[in-house]
């Protein structure tokens, strides 16, 4: 078996609806746990992985864990695991240990309380790698968390994992950390919208590797892409599709479906604002506040909502509120998530709101790939035995 064909393996905690794992799957890593508190994207993960085409190992090898991921411990939660690894994970085995930690604590649009937040899991984060060991980590954040004011918890956190000395965010001395033997390659904030997701949504992300398999070598963070790909790009299939039933009974209804897509189309050259999931606390869907909201307005979609499907929209007599306002359309949670980087076909568990909360709290699928990318070259690389390299 030649270096090329090892399985590239990975444990993502905070897997949220699948956002990092499809990226990462793409890139070549296949997944051997993905963590979830939150019940509807648990199922959302199952439900996809279980029906497919191409996550034929992770049918087989991942476990998919409902639970508190402080409550998650590698050598006892992998279960279907076990049977790719001939036994419990032993340290330094795995290649990839990911993870989309909670951003509240670091979120312009909370109160930015980082380590005095109870939702912040950078410390568990830094735990688990401790006890894997893994070849490389890889954490995604919201780009907050790169404010001068959050300078010292950057500190120990890189500290944590490249040794050096920093003040302990609990109780504010400084202490000299050994690390655990890892070499942080940066902390970049790479826009979504520069990988082929037609969405503004900066994300500042962590990639460190293990001194040893990095070498010599030089991690090379992902290049932009050339070609913005606007709303209309995205969402003409799924929009004309939407429109098609009424532009199909002809008469005055046909017109007013082609006025009212035509409208749209003339708008909707332009990337979308940031879309958020919102809080279980507060609120329903809708896509965000006043800003995004004139935002999306000016892209030819009405904000304050999401749409149904149109069988939902059949049951419900819903057409009108949903596709023909004056502002323009609302989006349905396929829109929302197809904005965010989802492949088209991946479907979400919940109600309404529930499913759009996962879209919004995602890391789109196409950043994940871009940067999954760059580590598996390097992790592919370290394997090729010396004067193999081409």
């Amino acid at each position: 078996m030649g270096a090329s064909d090892h399985t590239l393996t990975s444990i993502e905690i905070c897997a949220g609806a699948g956002g990092q794992a499809i990226g990462l799957h793409q890139a070549g890593f296949r997944h051997l746990a993905l963590v979830e508190i939150d019940k509807h994207a648990a199922r959302t993960l199952q439900h996809n992985i279980d029906r497919r085409a191409g996550w034929g190992f992770e049918q087989k090898y991942c476990d998919i864990i409902h639970d508190d991921v402080k409550q998650f411990i590698p050598e006892t939660s992998l279960k279907k695991a076990i049977d790719h690894l001939g036994g419990p994970l032993q340290a330094g085995k795995l290649d990839l240990l990911a993870g989309g930690v909670p951003c509240p604590p670091f979120s312009h649009a909370g109160k930015q309380l980082g380590k005095d937040d109870e939702r912040d899991l950078f410390p568990t984060m830094l735990d688990l790698v401790d006890a894997i060991e893994p070849k490389a980590v890889m954490i995604e954040n919201v780009r907050g968390l790169k404010d001068d004011k959050f300078q010292e918890y950057r500190d120990w956190v890189v500290a944590r994992l490249e040794g050096g000395r920093a003040k302990d965010p609990v109780d504010g001395t400084e202490k000299d950390y050994k690390g655990a033997g890892y070499k942080v390659c940066g902390w970049e904030v790479l826009e979504a919208s520069d990988f082929g997701v037609p969405q503004l949504r900066p994300r500042a992300i962590l990639v460190a590797i293990k001194k040893e398999v990095l070498g010599d070598q030089e991690f090379q963070w992902p290049e932009p892409q050339r070609k913005i790909r606007t709303v209309r790009d995205a969402l003409n299939t799924t929009m004309t599709a939407r429109y098609q039933p009424f532009l199909d009974q002809g008469g005055e209804t046909k017109l007013r479906a082609e006025a009212a897509l035509e409208r749209w189309r003339g708008k909707s050259a332009g990337i979308a604002p940031t879309l958020v999931g919102g809080s279980k606390k507060h609120g329903g869907a809708d896509l965000g506040p006043s800003r995004a909201k004139a935002a999306w307005r000016g892209l030819g979609v009405d904000a304050l909502g999401v749409a149904n499907s149109y069988e939902e929209g059949e049951k419900k007599k819903s057409h009108d509120r949903d596709l023909f306002r004056p502002d323009g359309p609302m989006l349905t949670v396929t829109q929302a998530a197809i904005i965010q980087g989802f492949p088209a076909e991946w479907e979400f568990d919940g109600g309404k709101t529930a499913q759009y909360r996962q879209v919004g709290n995602a890391f789109p699928p196409p950043v994940a790939k871009a940067v999954g990318d760059a580590i598996a070259r390097i992790l592919r690389a370290a394997e090729q035995p010396e004067g193999d390299a081409a």
